[in-house]
């Protein structure tokens, strides 16, 4: 008795270190798996232990955690021989089939008949006989079992696989904490590299190096990808270089710093992810025909480098790949699909950074230029707005150094097809003006050829032209009204191209010398470096306001996402910045972030948030159906944008619509991680005025925020709700630990165990009940107790209760209770039994011949003890009696008087029963009758009948 209760103490103790360690490692099974195994092995007299992980889909076995195994044993699992094979080891076949597993001796189970050499190797090399396997099952299928080994054919009894059991489903507890656990980390691990890159972006504006570098870093870190790289293709998209990289071996690294590598070599995987714009995934790169030919950048790569399990993501700006990040294991190990996904979206950020310095870079290397002009032509640094103001000083300087009285400007308008006069300077512009203004391209007159050819038209004298001697109209009136008889036109060349031309012409036959045309010829330079300063100017103007709003939109994606970080519990404060935000940056009118509760959308933010507004919105909350603009946006599964909703003829007649007069609505629909609809941002607009596709983009970025907000404050509430689950198993655990050891201190084990899985201690208030009753004791025992030592009694009487108690609890008795010599027995409660009289009668004939053997043993020290035995069958109050801190379950009643008056009667050697119990056991034990008597306390005689015992066969 003590044994057991202090075995029940031992494994008490260890579900709670187990439930501790499990309570203090969140991120690691590995202690819990070892403590396992350390408690199993000593509460199991187990030597070997193993914990093993893997499904029936897995090829191997994986060996998570050992204790005593055979060095060569582990290394069947790390080679990869443990294959998940049934017919191949017991393990496999615990896993696959979902079932416990065990044998009194391995030696001849089926598998070693049939020679596994795994089974085996087990008995005949490490001395394996009796083994237990049992399943960790996770909704119904395996995921890994529990393993002990005996060196000697010793069976696992059924209460120490019970508690490998309680391990195992301990071991799942730990398996799934971990699981949940790191899923929440490592979201949170990429949402915060997803910011520190944007972040690095929004201050790396003139170097995409230190965004490369972050970015390297997070795929690798996030991937376990010990390697990563990013390639890009330059300019003239002739090359491919690699302008950061961590983790490369030192040769490799400096191989990478010198790789520049044409475009031509299209099998190179840096070159043809971004050529052909695709994911490359290779698993395995050593079973390549590539690296079988020899190859030697494939064989580099593999041999030198160790790459194995490839990944490559292109970098796609618009429709052409710029480039790509390339990651690569030193080991066979795919990449997943969500790492890919993953990858994509720092490939995108990459996309961001390359496109963002290029721009900073363009209007720096603008900026240059027109300080670099300005410093040489101070009256054109002077007028960058409007170049007017410059060609009025050119045809100042014209008219005046090649003293000739008119100076005109023209330039190509928008077709390409006319030249417009835009300026002049002259004695008599009143008669261009009122002659004409504008020219077709293909006009003879010397601007229009000037421009056609890209050259210099100098005419000595315009009556010698095939245009006035053909009676050309403008040439005639030129020569005939205005006196123009030589003629200066000079072209405006930008990028090779003709724009306009300067035309001058001097009073009479004068031709311009060859300094005066290069005069004009630089003239004409300077105009063009003011027209395109003046253009430049405007689109400078146009792309920092351009670029502004891009900063504006990065910085404000970035500040969601800190407000993200910051409110794992609540998206209330994700979805006020978004409102705030997205209604300041997309020039709004009123911002609605809509949510999905169990009733359909209930209303999560809205600015402005007056009473009055947020009672509207309330009553008319918008519905899913195709009739609305949130329906249609579900529908599609896209953002809607509506330029006008009056022209609708449902949309326009929608209750809302009329209150809020709204004209323009953006409407973008919120779907989970898993495509489920989970809300919707509404921005309307009371006049007809689109939004930008920046705007609509910003907007569906705000979209994919709010998402992740939702997303993570399900699953904080979630890992808040398995947390309490688990602290409420615990607690009953606990309780339910406590509660079986006070039941075991006046209960047998199997009986604790009943009241326990009963889930309530109801059978054992006070009741009626037909009970098997046994008493018994020592026959001369008062006597020997008057001559014998202090220390023989104790001996006797605790051999005695020791070989006895055996008896009981191998027969199923109730309860029993002992008090000195003495002990009485009940059957039938509180575990009920089919035959309570024959059950008793079966302990009494088992301990009679017992104590026959111990009485002879007594006898040869000098101690003449004997042993009686009285059995009755009879109704009986029982239940607990006694005060809080003491107590007992006990009977009271006839049946129990008899029960001892008959013990005290008998003989030694004597079993005496009562005449019901006799009755009840006389087609199996045979008695006789012993006549009537008068028992103590029972006021009708009573006839006895003694237990007659069988001849042998």
């Amino acid at each position: 008795m003590r044994a057991e209760l202090e075995l029940a103490r031992e494994r008490e103790a260890a579900t709670r270190e187990i439930l501790e360690i499990i309570s203090q490692s969140r991120d690691d099974e590995q202690p819990v798996f070892e403590t396992i195994l350390k408690n199993a092995c000593v509460l199991c007299n187990a030597p070997l232990a193993c914990l093993i992980l893997g499904t029936p889909d897995d090829e191997i076995q994986t060996l998570a955690a050992h204790k005593g195994m055979f060095a060569s044993a582990v290394e069947l699992f790390e080679t990869g021989q443990m294959r998940m094979d049934p017919e191949l080891s017991y393990a496999a076949r615990s896993i696959i089939e979902g079932r416990l597993i065990a044998f009194d001796d391995m030696g001849k189970s089926e598998l070693y008949e049939q020679g596994s050499p795994v089974v085996c190797s087990m008995v005949d090399e490490s001395g394996i006989r009796s083994v237990l396997f049992v399943p960790l099952v996770k909704d119904g299928a395996g995921i890994g079992n529990i393993t002990l080994f005996r060196r000697e054919i010793s069976p696992f009894d059924p209460s120490e696989i019970a508690l490998v059991q309680t391990f195992a489903a301990q071991a799942l507890i730990a398996i799934e904490n971990v699981r949940r656990f790191r899923e929440v980390t490592e979201r949170l691990e990429r949402e915060k590299a997803s910011g520190d890159v944007l972040d690095i972006i929004s201050r790396s504006r003139d170097d995409d190096l230190p965004v490369f570098r972050v970015i390297t870093e997070a795929v690798s870190r996030l991937c376990r990808a010990p390697l990563a790289y990013i390639c890009l293709l330059n300019v003239d998209r002739t090359h491919v270089t690699v302008p950061a990289q961590i983790g490369a071996r030192r040769e490799f690294a400096e191989r990478l710093a010198r790789f520049r590598e044409p475009v031509e070599k299209d099998w190179l995987l840096a070159v043809k992810a971004p050529l052909e714009r695709k994911v490359i995934r290779i698993d395995d790169l050593a079973d390549n025909d590539l690296y079988r030919d020899g190859n030697e950048y494939r064989v580099n790569m593999v041999d030198e480098e160790g790459m194995r399990s490839v990944l490559v993501v292109p970098l796609v700006s618009g429709d052409t790949g710029v480039g790509c990040i390339f990651l690569y294991r030193r080991e066979v190990a795919p990449f997943s699909d969500a790492e890919v996904a993953l990858v994509q979206t720092f490939a995108a950020q990459a996309v961001i950074a390359i496109e963002n310095v290029r721009q900073f870079r363009e209007i720096r290397e603008r900026l240059e230029r027109e300080k670099a002009t300005s410093d040489v032509l101070s009256v054109i640094s002077q007028s960058r707005d409007d170049a007017q103001p410059v060609f009025k000083i050119i045809h100042k300087n014209i008219t005046r150094l090649c003293d000739a009285p008119f100076s005109g400007l023209f330039l190509l308008d928008e077709t390409g097809e006319g030249l417009d006069l835009v300026s002049l300077e002259g004695s008599n512009t009143d008669y261009i003006l009122a002659e004409q203004t504008k020219w077709s391209i293909s006009d003879p007159s010397a601007p229009c050829r000037a421009v056609a050819k890209k050259k210099v038209v100098h005419v000595s004298d315009l009556t010698k032209t095939a245009a006035f001697r053909d009676g050309h109209p403008p040439t005639v009136r030129a020569v005939e009204q205005e006196g123009v008889r030589t003629f200066l036109a000079v072209p405006l060349i930008r990028n090779d191209v003709a724009i306009g031309a300067i035309a001058i012409y001097p009073s009479g036959v004068r031709p311009f010398t060859d300094s005066q045309i290069e005069l004009v010829k630089t003239f004409a330079a300077q105009a063009v470096i003011a027209i395109e300063n003046a253009r430049q100017f405007k689109a400078l103007e146009e792309s920092n306001a351009e670029l502004t709003d891009v900063l504006e939109r990065q910085t404000a994606t970035a500040n969601v996402l800190d407000v993200i970080s910051q409110s794992p519990s609540d998206a209330r404060p994700v979805f006020d910045v978004i409102a705030a935000t997205a209604m300041r940056l997309c020039d709004a009118e009123a911002v609605v972030i809509w949510q999905i509760g169990a009733d359909g959308f209930e209303l999560a933010a809205t600015l402005p948030d007056t009473p009055e507004r947020v009672r509207m919105l309330k009553e008319y909350p918008p519905t899913v159906d195709e009739g609305s603009v949130a329906g249609q946006a579900f529908a599609a599964r896209d953002t809607i944008h509506i330029d006008d909703l009056q022209a609708d003829p449902v949309l326009s007649q929608l209750p809302l619509t009329r209150m809020t007069q709204t004209r323009t609505m953006l409407a973008v629909p919120l779907f989970s991680p898993t495509q489920e609809r989970v809300g919707l941002i509404v921005l309307p607009r009371r006049e007809v005025r689109a939004f930008s596709p920046e705007q609509i983009a910003l907007v569906e970025t705000f979209a994919d925020q709010a998402a992740i907000a939702i997303e993570n404050v399900r699953l904080f509430k979630a890992l808040e709700t398995l947390n309490a689950e688990l602290g409420e198993r615990v607690e009953e655990q606990v309780g339910e630990i406590e509660r079986m050891g006070k039941l075991k201190r006046f209960l047998p084990a199997a009986v604790a165990d009943t009241v326990v899985n009963s889930g309530s201690e109801d059978m054992l208030k006070s009741h009626r009940a037909l009970l098997g009753v046994l008493f018994c004791d020592i026959r001369g025992f008062t006597a020997f107790c008057e001559t014998a030592e202090p220390e023989e009694t104790i001996e006797v009487l605790q051999t005695y209760h020791e070989e006895m108690g055996k008896l009981i609890n191998a027969h199923s008795a109730g309860v029993d209770h002992r008090m000195g010599d003495g002990i009485m027995v009940l059957f039938n409660d509180p575990l009920p039994c089919e035959d309570p009289a024959g059950d008793a009668v079966r302990l009494a004939m088992a301990m009679r011949a017992k104590m026959s053997e111990l009485c002879r043993s007594w006898k040869r020290m000098g101690h003449r003890l004997g042993f009686g035995v009285g059995v009755s069958l009879g109704y009986a109050t029982v239940g607990m009696v006694g005060y809080e801190g003491r107590s007992e379950y006990t009977a009271s009643g006839t049946a129990v008087n008899v029960a001892a008056r008959l013990c005290d009667m008998a003989e030694d050697g004597e079993i005496l029963l009562s005449t019901r119990a006799a009755i009840a056991v006389e087609d199996d034990f045979p008695s006789l009758s012993a006549g009537e008597v008068t028992l103590k306390g029972i006021r009708e005689p009573v006839e006895v009948f003694r237990l007659v015992e069988r001849a042998a066969g």
